[in-house]
């Protein structure tokens, strides 16, 4: 047996007999076998025999090497207890075609030892009774083992915390499991925006950035302020929002591999855009411009085969200032955002084929944008204030009511967004941190999460790429960011 110590290596062949055997009830020392030397601690053997089981009982050595127990190929049991094991090698148990048990008390544990065990061809009984078990994510690895594993395991038990309390490891799942999540910062891009977007089209993964500083790329102007993109019938369109010269509405030629410009927006009409959505009602493609003028309207275009044109205007002289698409018990509906009332709700009307105003959300003066999502079945909302609090709104099936306040000092964007089952939401900030929230599902509302240093955030936009999860973060006076989600395995 060759065994690492911390500061030698110790090497010896060993019997497969007892090494130590520590009995608290009596005073006795055990028998120190033959061919072994023994300490208090522990016993060195020199040769081979028969006795099918072997003990560790606070050894010195911090690893087991590979093939350690090749010479003791009858042993049908292994007993470990309070070691101070740091490494096990994934072929350190190979040779023992016998092996049936394998009994681990008290700080031996590690998710590597279990690792090793699927290393074994036949069936080992795995024998943890005796183990101070905590239940939270470091333990997900051994719920996911003994999930996976044909293994024979003894009922075991969780001893915290206290939502865990005494149940059955052995019927935990490891969906049961919210394991730490991050986000990373990744180097940034080196241009100012002021939209983000990310989309799909033709199976590859795109983004779209407005740049209000860059003039010679091939649509953008040095007023641009949102660039949309829409896919129908597999043609990709950017619809180009600009505060001066117009908005374009431009269309990808393949053949040509360029943007084309396909039509103008009526300026008479759209003089201040602040904002695009795009949506589909009963097969049709629409987007809404949100105008922010005195004298715009804040108006629909519908998409007829050919072209857009204009196919509803909702009001003139409020100077809206964002416009989001939801679906209220699987009706359509929008929600527009004005510096000069409060959020006003219109809902589809079937008949007409136009939205119809149908209230607004109470005691919700000055908010700049309204962005939803979706916990199961339930609607809430995120609604942004420059100055004084955001608020997060649950929809009870009548209206809209306040579940939570977050401070907000200068900001402009209260993003919601998932990541795989995790619910975020970020709030940016012009003069402080940007705060990252997380869904507590237990408590049904955000929770604080993070901080990251992001000047002047106007939009946020999640992107998968090759099973890696990004967020990126448009500036308007900094650098374009990119974040990375991780998952901390901290059973690591």
């Amino acid at each position: 047996l060759c065994l690492e110590g911390r500061s030698h290596w110790l090497c010896a062949f060993v019997v497969a007999s007892v090494l130590l055997v520590v009995d608290s009830k009596r005073a006795r020392q055990p028998r120190c076998p033959s061919s072994c030397t023994c300490t208090k601690d522990n016993a060195l053997c020199e040769s081979a025999g028969d006795d099918p089981s072997q003990s560790f009982v606070k050894s010195e050595f911090t690893e087991i090497p590979k093939e350690s127990f090749i010479h003791t190929p009858a042993l049908h049991l292994l007993l470990f207890t309070a070691n101070n094991l740091e490494s096990i090698n994934e072929d350190a148990f190979l040779g023992l075609p016998h092996l049936e048990y394998l009994l681990s008390v008290m700080h031996l544990l590690t998710e590597h030892l279990f690792q090793v065990h699927r290393k074994q061809p036949h069936h080992v009984d795995f024998n943890l009774r005796g183990n101070q078990f905590t239940c939270d994510c470091k333990l997900k690895w051994l719920v996911e083992w003994i999930y996976s594993t044909n293994t024979t395991v003894d009922q075991i038990y969780c001893k915290g915390p206290a939502s865990q309390l005494d149940k059955k490891i052995n019927d935990l799942a490891p969906q049961a499991f919210d394991c730490i999540t991050t986000v990373c910062f990744l180097p940034v891009l080196k241009f100012e925006s002021i939209s983000v977007e990310a989309f799909s089209f033709e199976s590859d993964q795109y983004v779209v950035f407005a740049h209000p500083s860059l003039g010679n790329a091939a649509f953008w102007s040095t007023s641009t302020v949102i660039c949309k993109p829409l896919v129908i019938d597999n043609q990709l369109f950017i619809i180009v929002a600009q505060l001066f010269g117009g908005s374009h509405i431009y269309k990808r030629d393949t053949s040509a591999n360029k943007f084309i410009k396909l039509q103008g927006i009526d300026i008479l009409q759209i003089r201040k855009p602040n904002d695009v959505e795009t949506f589909r009602i009963d097969g049709e493609s629409f987007f809404v411009i949100a105008d922010s003028s005195k004298a715009g309207f804040t108006t629909i275009y519908k998409w007829n085969g050919n072209g857009f044109y204009s196919h509803q205007s909702l009001h003139q002289w409020y100077r809206d200032t964002d416009v989001e698409y939801m679906e209220i018990s699987s009706k359509p509906h929008l929600i527009l955002s004005s510096s000069s009332q409060r959020p006003v709700i219109y809902q589809w009307n079937k008949s007409s084929k136009l939205f119809d105003r149908r209230t607004d959300i109470p005691e919700m003066e000055d908010v700049y944008a309204v962005k939803h999502f979706q916990v199961k079945s339930d609607l809430y909302i995120c609604l942004t204030r420059f100055i004084g609090d955001s608020k997060v709104m649950r929809w009870d099936g009548a209206l809209f009511r306040e579940l939570q306040t977050m401070p907000s000092r200068g900001s402009m964007v209260f993003q919601p967004f998932s990541v795989g089952s995790w619910q975020y939401a970020i709030l940016g900030s012009d003069y402080s941190f940007t705060q990252v929230y997380r869904w507590d599902a237990k408590k049904g509302e955000f929770v604080h999460f993070q901080e990251v240093n992001i000047q002047a955030p106007r939009a946020f936009s999640p992107i998968s790429i090759d099973n890696r999860q990004f967020l990126l973060a448009s500036s308007f006076k900094g650098k374009t960011q990119i974040y990375e989600h991780l998952v901390i395995d901290l059973s690591n």
